[in-house]
């Protein structure tokens, strides 16, 4: 463990390797900071010295995405939760991404963190909420638990996602491909990304969010939710087990995996943004048991009652 002069502005760091496959998690948030296969990124990785720069590798909870206004209703009480996206006026990726995570237990291969959402304005529950990371030959399995240690009889509302940056190779994502096996997509406002209506990828926006059968992403900026996700077959691999594909010209790739049962939705994000060396540099994928707003618009909202668990697991691997 770290003195806290010479501790890293990320946290305790804790190395983990299996075979050709290497992370490292950073305490503060539990984050993702960094997973490689043979030498090659398989996220977007941060330096130990950096404060996490855009979600990378964060576990959102209890709510992944956003919350118009961070206001809402639950259990006929409203809740007003600080804003922490100012542009947009939205309560964004939950209570735990700046938590300083305890260490629960870990192996070479494998370690488990733990934070306490304390009851608080907005949010007055009580949530132990645990992230797993265990490195195989099949790749990382990453878990976030979640138990309702509150006192009293009231539920809470609860939603989680992770949010890592894949790397599928060199260069952007301009000229990676994308298999996404989603027949849905939630459209937003431009200027809030608040969503309206679930509409057909192949509707209005001429295929533009269809990347069923694998294309180039080129251009394309995407911010946005898939839902209907299409499953493998049982016999394949685990039944309700969908799989995004991110390719490289060169041949190299990455692959998430997740239960479309716990985790019906996912957020693409192709990392638009103004300083060219963060532009399109990963491509986002987080799947998430909820769309964004779900604490609104109740849609697959998780009503967590006081002693109940919730699980939720992905993984990820080189192609």
């Amino acid at each position: 463990m770290h003195s806290n002069s010479t501790r890293p502005v990320s946290g305790t760091q804790i190395a983990l390797t299996s075979g050709d496959y290497h992370a490292v998690i950073a305490s503060v948030g539990a984050s993702l900071r960094s997973l490689s296969h043979r030498g090659r990124n398989l996220v977007v990785p941060f330096e130990a010295a950096e404060i996490r720069p855009g979600y990378r590798g964060a576990n959102l909870a209890p709510w992944p995405n956003r919350i118009a206004d961070g206001a809402y209703t639950f259990g006929g009480e409203r809740h007003q939760l600080p804003v922490n996206e100012i542009d947009r006026l939205t309560a964004l990726h939950g209570l735990v991404i700046w938590n300083e995570w305890k260490l629960l237990n870990q192996s070479p291969h494998s370690a488990t963190f733990g934070a306490v959402i304390e009851p608080q304005e907005g949010y007055p529950h009580r949530l132990a909420i645990e992230a797993a990371y265990t490195l195989s030959e099949e790749g990382l399995a990453w878990r976030i638990s979640a138990t309702n240690i509150g006192v009293g009889t009231d539920p809470a509302p609860y939603g989680v996602g992770p949010h890592p940056y894949l790397v599928a190779g060199n260069g952007t994502v301009d000229g990676w491909t994308l298999e996404l096996p989603a027949s849905q997509v939630l459209s937003v406002t431009p200027e809030r990304l608040l969503p309206t209506t679930v509409d057909d990828v192949r509707g209005d926006h001429g295929g533009y969010f269809d990347f069923r059968h694998g294309r180039e992403l080129g251009s394309t900026e995407i911010d946005h939710a898939f839902t209907g996700l299409h499953t493998t077959t049982a016999g394949e691999t685990s039944a309700n087990e969908v799989e995004v594909r991110v390719m490289a010209p060169e041949g190299t790739g990455v692959v998430m995996r997740w239960n479309a049962a716990v985790l019906p939705w996912v957020q693409i994000h192709t990392a638009d943004r103004p300083e060219p060396g963060l532009n399109r540099i990963g491509l986002a994928v987080e799947p998430m048991s909820c769309p964004p707003d779900a604490f609104n618009s109740g849609t697959d909202l998780i009503s967590l009652s006081p002693g109940e668990r919730h699980d939720a697991q992905w993984i990820i691997a080189a192609l």
